[in-house]
């Protein structure tokens, strides 16, 4: 017979230890699915648009810009009319200093299977020729450098406006937690317009680019300074629980909630920063590659920021800007003394770039890195006074390389004198509209509204670059 008061329970106690089990494993997936760092997409950002090429971006930036015509675009014509009057209508250039033409110092070689032409000044560069994707055809708006520094960086020549590095983990997220998603690798030189070139703009605080410095110490007010890590963090609790108090009682407030962000992202990299910016910890084999046993101390310099690149891309950092070490001259910007700046300024970045790119490529991470070397313009034919040469924003030449591009190529064309792009002109706008695409982004949806208008990095201009993509 069947006894009415007993019930059939809905489960067995086994059952109920697994179904809990599932829980706590589902309540800690969704917590995990609630940060950026693990692939959360906030209401703001729209994450991947579709297949992305890349993960990272590493920018090698050449500070006051590189002559195309003496590293990357030869120009025969310039070695028969030197010492002539260039037969060619020019601009105003930015000193209004315009001498004969100036042919190149240095002699013109092909490299790789693509026989790639690469000037003698880049002799470590130009054994990975097959890894570069040389446009020759790039423009700017601009011929006075921060303006063009602006323009290079955000895409618009006024200050204030985010920088890219901001605008691809705005648009991404970060894949760390420990450590920046944008990081500057400070070699020396801070570029003219000073750090608004790395900032965040209109948008919130925590996008903005964070200087690093060589060596363990590498963000100065990093390192803890209580008595024991139990203060500290009894500290950042009464912190967190008075910022929570706050912002319950005045609603969402962008800046505080960065700021309180960017505390606790700083606390998380007291102990991430040291070991990530140790280049100490690699083999002798790596520090030789990269330079950092070179007499040149530039050499060191900047090989140790390369390293340091190719180390914080394995921890996740999405977006990495190096800048160039002093070399006693006036940066990449030479209006006299032309072979002796660029010969220091080339020995100083040759070894340390081409090392990346060689232990990218070795490690698997060249596919899914994209790197990015140039300056904010190129330099004239003619010569400046003597011996230099002014800027020029109409015609010069930066290359990527990995992440999706198509190695051992070229795109664009300038003028037989080296002067103007006259085939396949780029604007910055495609630049950048063609690292988001690489990384997964649309460019035209990668929006931010501020002041009654949607902002996005490219304005309202930019197009892939198809041509130049594997």
């Amino acid at each position: 017979m069947h006894c009415r008061n007993f019930h059939h329970l809905p489960q067995t106690r086994r059952e109920m230890l697994a179904r809990c089990a599932g829980g706590f494993g589902g309540a800690a997936l969704a917590g995990l699915l609630n940060d950026s760092a693990f692939g959360a997409a906030e209401p703001t950002k729209p994450g991947l648009h579709h297949a992305a090429r890349a993960k990272s971006v590493i920018f090698l930036y050449m500070d006051g810009g590189p002559s195309q015509i003496d590293t990357f675009d030869p120009k025969p014509l310039l070695a028969r009319e030197h010492g002539n009057p260039i037969k060619l209508k020019t601009p105003p250039t930015q000193f209004a200093n315009v001498g004969k033409v100036l042919q190149s110092h240095w002699k013109f070689k092909n490299y790789g299977e693509c026989g790639l032409p690469v000037s003698d000044l880049l002799p470590h560069t130009a054994s990975c020729a097959d890894d570069l994707c040389v446009v020759r055809s790039m423009t700017s708006n601009f011929s006075e450098h921060t303006f063009a520094n602006y323009f290079l960086h955000s895409g618009s020549g006024l200050q204030g406006r985010p920088s890219m590095g901001a605008w691809t983990t705005y648009g991404l997220g970060s894949e760390t937690q420990n450590l920046p998603g944008f990081v500057v690798l400070n070699g020396g030189l801070i570029p003219p317009g000073g750090l608004d070139a790395f900032g965040s703009g209109f948008l919130p605080a925590t996008f903005q680019g964070s200087v690093f410095k060589a060596g363990k110490t590498a963000v100065a007010d990093v390192t803890p300074r209580e008595a024991s890590a139990e203060l500290q963090e009894n500290k950042l609790a009464l912190l967190r629980k008075l910022d929570r108090a706050h912002l319950a009682e005045r609603g969402r407030d962008d800046a505080l909630e960065s700021a309180v962000a960017n505390f606790e992202l700083a606390y998380r990299m007291q102990g991430a920063v040291p070991e990530a910016m140790d280049v100490a910890r690699e083999t002798q084999a790596t520090r030789k590659l990269y330079g950092l046993e070179a007499e040149y101390e530039p050499t060191r310099i900047f090989g140790t920021m390369c390293l340091a690149a190719r180390r914080l891309v394995e921890r996740g950092v999405r977006f990495i800007e190096v800048t160039c070490p002093s070399v006693g001259t006036d940066r990449w910007d030479q209006h006299g003394k032309l072979k002796e700046g660029h010969e220091r300024n080339c020995l100083a970045v040759d070894q340390g770039t081409a090392g990346l790119l060689k232990d990218l490529k070795s490690r698997g991470l060249l596919d899914e890195t994209l790197v990015i070397w140039g300056g904010e313009f190129g330099r004239t034919p003619m010569a400046q006074g003597t011996d230099g040469r002014d800027h020029n924003p109409y015609g010069f030449t930066m290359w990527l390389a990995g992440g999706g591009v198509r190695g051992g190529s070229t795109y664009g064309r300038t003028d037989d004198w080296g002067y103007f792009a006259v085939e396949n002109k780029c604007e910055i706008h495609d630049l950048h509209a063609t690292m988001l695409h690489l990384l997964g982004v649309d460019h035209k949806r990668l929006t931010y509204r501020f002041g009654g208008r949607d902002f996005r990095l490219t304005d309202v201009f930019g197009e892939v670059l198809h041509e130049i993509l594997a």
